[in-house]
């Protein structure tokens, strides 16, 4: 007597693929949470690092500024320093000089020929501009040679000679430039 046993396995087998489903749902789910959760923590630790490098930056910058602050604070001392500098080189050539200028006046009024008069002077680096009045031509001649022989003075020139009746008969007014020079030691004693 065998009969033939039917067993219906459907549901059973039904079963089993729902289980396999909520399984792989299951799974599904798992592995979208943990992707989820790397890459939010991955977005958080670069956006970390992005906000760390960020204030590094800026506070790069603050200090640059800070630093360009300085440079042109010390731009500004380098440039009053120089014009110190140059202050007291044009303060120590006038001390130097100043013995220089006194010999010079002097050795003008040691070389001024007789019935010469000087009107005015004027200096411009180390010539002088003489304006005067003399008695005759022949001073204004004597008062070349003078200039000639002093160890001072070099190179006179008269620029120009007019009759100035005013002063004299034959009295002329004149114009010379002559080169101020500095004699070496020997020459001035």
């Amino acid at each position: 007597m065998i009969t033939d046993i039917k067993i219906n396995l459907l549901p059973w087998r039904e079963e089993v693929r729902e289980e396999k489903k909520n399984e792989f749902l299951k799974i599904l789910i798992a592995i979208l949470i943990l992707a989820g959760a790397l890459v939010g923590g991955v977005d958080r630790y670069y956006n970390r690092a992005i906000d760390y490098q960020t204030s590094r930056n800026a506070f790069l910058q603050v200090e640059i500024q800070v630093l360009e602050e300085r440079i042109d604070e010390i731009k500004l001392l380098q440039q009053k320093r120089n014009e110190l500098l140059s202050r007291m080189k044009v303060i120590q050539e006038l001390q130097g000089n100043r013995p220089i200028i006194v010999r010079v006046f002097d050795e003008l009024a040691r070389q001024l020929s007789p019935r010469v008069f000087f009107l005015s002077l004027a200096v411009q680096g180390q010539n002088l501009s003489i304006q005067g009045v003399a008695e005759s031509n022949n001073r204004i001649s004597n008062q070349l040679r003078n200039f000639t022989e002093s160890a001072w003075f070099e190179k006179p020139n008269v620029t120009a000679i007019n009759a100035n009746p005013k002063f004299g008969p034959q009295a002329s007014q004149f114009n010379l430039t002559v080169a101020q020079t500095t004699p070496k030691k020997n020459e001035e004693e």
